[in-house]
């Protein structure tokens, strides 16, 4: 890739089917892709999903989320990064009332205070990469 100095991946295999890496590193900025509710081999929390495909709840949504910002401040750590770093996250998630009603404790939760230093942009959507997922978020961090 032209002009990344650093790129970091967790290994799983949708990386590898769709052909991406979790983060690049360029100049003093690192993109992480969209971090999702897994632990480096299978999905954490999923939700339940009816013959189609389609979640039927979403009470799973804020412990996906911590999930997210868990894996979020790991790939951080591996470029001397945090999540005190981050300037812009993008929360997609297919229930916005879900979201709504746990986001803002998580969110608060993982940055430490009550107040997020960040610009956040929530988007709802009908389907995230696996019918079990309820959320997904990117991040963008200065260092």
């Amino acid at each position: 890739m032209s002009g990344a100095e650093r790129v970091e991946s967790w290994g799983v295999p949708w990386e590898t089917a769709h052909g991406y890496v979790q983060a690049v590193r360029h100049g003093d900025t690192v993109y992480l892709s969209g971090q999702v509710s897994h632990d480096g081999e299978t999905l954490v929390a999923p939700a339940p999903c009816d013959a189609s495909g389609r979640a039927t709840e979403t009470s799973n949504t804020a412990a996906q989320l911590r999930q997210v910002y868990a894996n979020a401040a790991e790939l951080l750590a591996r470029f001397g990064a945090s999540l005190d770093d981050v300037v812009e996250e993008v929360i997609y998630a297919i229930d916005l009332d879900a979201i709504h009603a746990s986001g803002g404790p998580v969110r608060k939760a993982a940055y430490g205070r009550p107040d997020p230093q960040v610009a956040s942009t929530v988007i709802g959507t009908p389907r995230l990469a696996f019918p079990e997922l309820l959320v997904e978020a990117r991040f963008v961090a200065r260092v």
